[in-house]
């Protein structure tokens, strides 16, 4: 495999990071079939499920839904609330869609910045998936260009995690500006959450979290997840625990410091 000179400098960077692993709790099954995008709020968890579409709310200790909407995303991702309206990515129409809460009516629809074909130098699989097909098969499937996957929202700016640009966007909302953006440390980042002043930045195919300072974009902690616990996809931060979503349809959570 061939290295860029931005894939070296991002191992470097993670070869040093202070790492640890953490105790993978599953808490119940997600109430679609493939969640991808979780947000945590004082009224309970938003799960984004990019099967059906569907974006649920749901209680945090047993997995109830308390709310059903149909959205128009296309293999949603991502989901954040900004306090009135929930925003989601739309991942393969390349959208970021502001929604109603109660009713899933589109509000508003913008452009995901970096949107593209990835560019994956490999394709993580979750440990609960069925076997994957054969390679050949696997390789011919063409790369449709998709858009953004995690998102984030915190005093009025909407954070955005693209895979196929590799990076971390934070957007004025009102102009649909991009005011930063940092390179990602791997190249499938996914679920965003804050801890208070800090960025947590999944990424799927490293099978890891980093805790990202949100001004430079530089990493200061990674958690490692085991190559036998379920494949983070979407994630959420409530009450000092990291949730997040393995899109073969299962909620965990681990405990932050």
């Amino acid at each position: 495999m061939q290295l860029t000179r931005r894939t070296f400098i991002s191992a470097a960077a993670a070869a040093t990071l202070p790492t640890r692993q953490a105790k993978v709790e599953t808490l119940y099954r997600s109430p679609g079939p493939h969640p991808n995008g979780l947000q945590a709020t004082p009224d309970g968890l938003w799960v984004l499920d990019q099967g059906d579409n569907h974006a649920c709310l749901i209680d945090y200790a047993t997995g109830k839904v308390l709310r059903d909407l149909k959205t128009d995303s296309v293999a949603g991702s991502g989901i954040t609330f900004d306090g009135q309206a929930l925003w989601i990515a739309s991942t393969y129409s390349c959208e970021i869609l502001r929604t109603d809460p109660h009713s899933g009516k589109t509000l508003e629809r913008h452009p995901t910045p970096g949107a593209g074909p990835v560019n994956w130098t490999h394709t993580r699989r979750s440990p609960l998936a069925k076997p994957a097909p054969p390679a050949a098969q696997a390789d011919a499937a063409p790369r449709k260009p998709t858009g953004a996957h995690g998102l984030e929202w915190k005093q009025g700016r909407l954070w955005v995690a693209v895979p196929p640009a590799k990076t971390l966007y934070r957007l004025n909302p009102s102009t649909w500006q991009i005011e930063r953006q940092f390179p990602t440390m791997g190249d499938r980042p996914h679920g965003l959450g804050w801890q208070g002043d800090s960025l947590w930045l999944t990424d799927t195919n490293d099978n890891a979290f980093y805790k990202l300072d949100p001004k430079t974009g530089k990493p200061h902690e990674k958690i490692q997840l085991a190559d036998t616990d379920p494949l983070p996809h979407g994630m959420s931060i409530w009450q000092r625990h990291l949730y997040y979503c393995d899109d073969e349809g299962v909620i965990c959570r681990l405990p932050l410091s």
